[in-house]
């Protein structure tokens, strides 16, 4: 019996943003591991270096480059370089995000929510729109928007943040629709409950924390590899008929 190819990369060029640690890493090195070569963005470029560098030494093929999504004119420049260097990108994984306000919705401060936006809604938007143009070009390819479950049941004073990924599974849903005539599919990763430095905040307040896991069954926090094979199976052929799918990986939180 021969083993399926079905999640084999080899070929394929992805950028994930938000790569340089946490979730995004997670994702970038999998992807490698099948075989693709990686674009390792996020704001900073020496964070992703040191990825991409990590992921040459291991066997995998990697490049590193930086890209604020919430500045519009860094992803134009990143996608021509893109298009300069590589002439097609197949995989696109919006990982990038920020949270910067945690407390009360009527204490929202008007800076703090237009940079959610910016980098969340905005920044995830034209990043599929520029990505999308060059899979149209050559016949297709996979768009994956991380999201969150706090899109589906806002966070408790994370009320801008839960808006803008509520935005995002709405989003993934209406470029699954407009872009599949172009072989483009576009999905969602719900990522429950992660240990990341993005979440410490609340992982380490001992109180935030067990109040969560009581809603969790599997009761525990989940590490962000664990976000990777849902993204791989999005990313890949295994997934090929699979468009405009909100996935929950989440430890039950969400059932």
């Amino acid at each position: 019996m021969t083993r399926t190819t079905l999640f084999d990369l080899d070929g394929k060029i992805a950028f994930v943003s938000g790569a340089s640690r946490g979730i995004g890493e997670a994702i970038a090195r999998l992807l490698a591991q099948q075989g693709a070569h990686i674009i390792v963005a996020s704001r900073k470029l020496e964070g992703c270096q040191a990825v991409a560098d990590s992921i040459v030494a291991e066997g995998g093929q990697a490049t590193a480059m930086a890209c604020h999504i919430g500045e519009l004119e860094q992803i134009q420049a990143t996608f021509a370089r893109i298009r300069e260097q590589f002439g097609r990108l197949d995989i696109l994984v919006n990982n990038a995000a920020t949270n910067p306000q945690f407390g009360h919705i009527l204490d929202t401060d008007p800076a703090a929510f237009q940079k959610t936006v910016d980098v969340n809604v905005r920044g995830y938007f034209f990043m599929s729109v520029e990505a999308g143009k060059l899979m149209r070009e050559h016949g297709g390819g996979g768009i994956i928007n991380v999201a969150s479950i706090n899109g589906v049941v806002p966070g408790q004073f994370q009320s801008v943040y839960s808006i803008t990924k509520a935005a995002v599974i709405n989003m993934t849903k209406a470029f699954a629709k407009e872009c599949a005539a172009d072989g483009i599919r576009c999905n969602a990763l719900l990522p429950g409950f992660t240990d990341t430095r993005f979440a410490s905040a609340l992982i380490d307040d001992e109180r935030i924390r067990e109040a969560v896991l009581r809603q969790v069954p599997l009761n525990r926090v989940a590490q962000p590899s664990e976000m990777a094979g849902a993204v791989l199976y999005l990313a890949s052929d295994a997934a090929s008929y699979t468009t405009g799918t909100a996935l929950n990986v989440d430890g039950g939180f969400l059932s």
